[in-house]
């Protein structure tokens, strides 16, 4: 299937298939100079793939995990394109999970200030929510994605067979962007989390959570209102990574987030769902380190935040918290 992500300037198209990996040629513009960037938790034949249908590909092996989403790093792919002589006529292409999209997404919309961007995430994480909506960036000081830009892909191709090879816990890593979805936009889809086997409907989730992203991201590109709410989790989740949680994954950090911002009667939903996925429900981190990190978020206002409640399941609710009122919510949760 495909999803059309139609915006002012730079639209482009989701192609959703199992095995269209090896249509990257037909559905990206190869011909030209390429760089393939992936991580070395990526099965190498994937950018291999990739690689055998460009007429001039450099591939970039980085090591895997969020360290890597660096300026050590993004300079490293700088000085590829530099050395391979790239062009503003040639292009970048992600092979890999979040952290390789955000990236080589960010070396693309920088270099020679921009040059065309391809993704093909093969995460769930990825796939259901990051590899579309045109957010790439690095981390810097400690805190994440705080450099960074708003840069489309030219296309995006989402080949769900590549899931297949992933663990457990990764798989369930990215399905809790999957249930930020469904929890403040789609009842029905939060239905199939409370299944006995969410992983049955994989490619549906898929499919679901990609339409809503489009949706919001057509309505609101740059995040100035209704794409707030994709944030969802993230306010409080953000602050857990950032506050020395490294044994945690992205996902992981976001389900913890999401279930402070519920109310009674969606947390007693949500808590078997995130149980069952084998997502964490509670954590041992510092309240006062979480609470450092979460006041350099994004959406602060002086010192307000606009933070995102779900009262009821498929539906959403936008608040402007003081600091102080929020600050309750989060030392509520690290230390209940």
């Amino acid at each position: 299937m495909d999803i059309a992500v139609s915006l002012p300037q730079n639209g482009y198209t989701v192609t959703v298939r199992r095995g269209v990996l090896s249509e990257a040629g037909k559905l990206f513009d190869l011909d030209r100079r390429v760089l393939v960037v992936t991580d070395d938790g990526v099965p190498p034949v994937y950018a291999e793939t990739v690689a055998a249908q460009c007429k001039a590909p450099t591939v970039v092996t980085l090591p895997q995990g969020e360290a890597t989403k660096s300026l050590p790093y993004y300079a490293k792919l700088l000085h590829v394109l530099l050395e391979n002589h790239f062009t503003r006529t040639d292009c970048v292409v992600a092979v890999g999970g979040g952290v390789v999209g955000d990236l080589a997404g960010f070396a693309a919309a920088s270099f020679l200030r921009g040059v065309d961007f391809y993704n093909i995430p093969t995460t769930v994480l990825s796939q259901v929510d990051s590899s579309i909506g045109g957010k790439v960036a690095i981390d810097f000081d400690g805190i994440k994605n705080c450099v960074g830009a708003f840069y489309q892909p030219r296309a995006v191709l989402i080949d769900p067979q590549v899931l297949e090879t992933l663990p457990r816990r990764q798989v369930a890593n990215g399905l809790a962007e999957a249930v930020k979805m469904a929890l403040t936009f789609d009842a029905s889809l939060f239905a199939l989390f409370e299944t006995e086997d969410p992983t049955a409907y994989m490619e549906e989730i898929i499919a679901r959570s990609l339409q809503i992203k489009a949706d919001v991201v057509m309505q609101d590109e740059k995040e100035s209102g209704l794409r707030r709410v994709l944030n969802f989790g993230h306010t409080v989740g953000h602050g857990i990574e950032a506050a020395g949680m490294q044994a945690l994954y992205h996902g992981e950090c976001v389900a913890l987030g999401m279930l402070p911002m519920c109310s009674a009667a969606v947390r007693a939903r949500l808590l078997p769902v995130l149980e069952k996925l084998g997502l964490p429900t509670a954590c041992h981190v510092s309240a006062e380190a979480a609470w450092a990190a979460l006041t350099h978020d994004k959406k602060l206002s002086g010192d307000t935040l606009t933070a995102i409640f779900c009262e009821t399941v498929g539906s959403f609710e936008m608040r402007k918290m003081p600091l102080a009122a929020l600050k309750e919510t989060v030392f509520g949760l690290l230390e209940g």
